[in-house]
């Protein structure tokens, strides 16, 4: 079986494939101070609630935006599956165009998600990947990386709230029942979604108009099915894109 392993600014995602099929998957928070032992604790007792054992992965990939932890989940790899893992990066075939200014600067989520993206509809696409930051990725009808836009996470923008207004509260993430909100929570609410909603649409319009092509939008990450009911331009939800990704490339590069 195949480990794969996407470490995000906030949460680490493993996900155990047989052959194309996603066997289980968990995801853990991202914690710089934890070491590879301490992850392999946490990932060995998953695995044994799962009824799966840590011999039966026969190969491991990595595709991580956070450096000081992509050195924790090779030593995971190296020390408790005895596998050299393949890390997405500089050297690792795609089979995928990079138009960027400089290639190496595209974070290698992005990357993995136009892979996975492009390989399961085959046409024009735009990639939103609600995390830390919200990246919208272009990829054009010939399956060419055509670069994208970076704008701050949910979590990001609640939290920035609350720390720079002092009378504000901190509040959860949800759709709010009005736009006209009769409380400060909900009117919180209502301009982080509502706000965020029109974010979203805003920069898929103005990435059609710049293509010229007709794109289907594709959404993932952890708040993608809050905002994507109430979004007029997500076409569909994939919470595994990433993961699929990262599958496709190891079969890419084995």
């Amino acid at each position: 079986m195949l480990l794969v392993i996407d470490v995000g600014n906030s949460n680490i995602v493993f996900g155990v494939y047989d052959g194309s099929l996603l066997v289980r998957s968990w995801r853990l928070s991202s914690d710089k101070s934890r070491t590879s032992d301490e992850y392999a604790v946490l990932l060995h007792s998953l695995f044994e609630q799962n009824g799966l054992e840590f011999s039966t992965v026969k190969a491991t990939i990595i595709s991580s935006v956070v450096p000081p932890l992509t050195g924790v989940m090779e030593a995971l790899s190296h020390d408790f599956f005895n596998l050299s893992p393949s890390v997405v990066g500089p050297g690792i075939k795609t089979g995928m165009p990079i138009h960027y200014d400089n290639p190496l600067e595209v974070g290698a989520d992005r990357i993995v998600n136009a892979v996975a993206a492009f390989e399961r509809y085959k046409s024009a696409l735009v990639v939103i990947d609600f995390g830390t930051a919200t990246t919208f990725d272009y990829v054009n009808s010939k399956g060419e990386y055509c670069g994208g836009a970076i704008a701050p996470g949910l979590a990001i923008s609640v939290e920035a709230l609350f720390q720079r207004a002092s009378k504000l509260p901190r509040i959860d993430i949800v759709k709010p029942p009005h736009a006209i909100a009769k409380n400060t929570v909900n009117s919180m609410q209502a301009g982080i979604f509502f706000g965020y909603v029109g974010l979203v649409d805003g920069i898929v319009a103005h990435i059609r108009a710049e293509s010229h092509e007709d794109v289907r939008v594709i959404a993932t990450g952890g708040l993608a099915s809050l905002i994507a009911p109430e979004s007029k331009t997500i076409d569909d939800i994939d919470d595994y894109l990433t993961l699929d990704g990262l599958r496709i490339l190891y079969e890419r590069n084995c």
